[in-house]
């Protein structure tokens, strides 16, 4: 399974990316949410510190506009992951670039979609 960090987690449960919470857990894959909010969700605790080390990423999925990004820039990066997925509305090609730069494989989709269609 894909440790995934959820990049703009909240326990607001009309948001898609409390969604992809549980959805990804729901399949199996450890999650490591991520936000701006001292709260949890599913009973994990959402990281605020972006000093915070998470070792074995595979996937960062954004859900965080690009407009909100650049200041998770260097964090997303020194996760190392293998991808970041651009949820609809999270597309930015500047942090696409960088990813690039740093041999990290970039996708438009959406984790929701992925995992209902076995394709995450």
């Amino acid at each position: 399974m894909k440790k995934t960090v959820v990049l703009g987690a909240t326990d607001n449960p009309s948001r898609y990316a409390y969604k992809a919470v549980h959805r990804l857990k729901e399949h199996g894959h450890e999650v490591v949410p991520v936000g701006i909010k001292n709260a949890s969700v599913n009973g994990l605790q959402i990281i605020t510190d972006k000093t915070q080390k998470v070792d074995n990423v595979d996937t960062v999925t954004l859900y965080v506009g690009p407009q909100n990004q650049p200041v998770w820039y260097d964090y997303i990066i020194s996760l190392k992951p293998k991808r970041i997925i651009f949820n609809p509305g999270t597309e930015n090609r500047e942090l696409e670039q960088l990813a690039e730069d740093n041999g990290i494989e970039t996708m438009h989709h959406c984790t929701l979609v992925m995992l209902a269609s076995s394709t995450y």
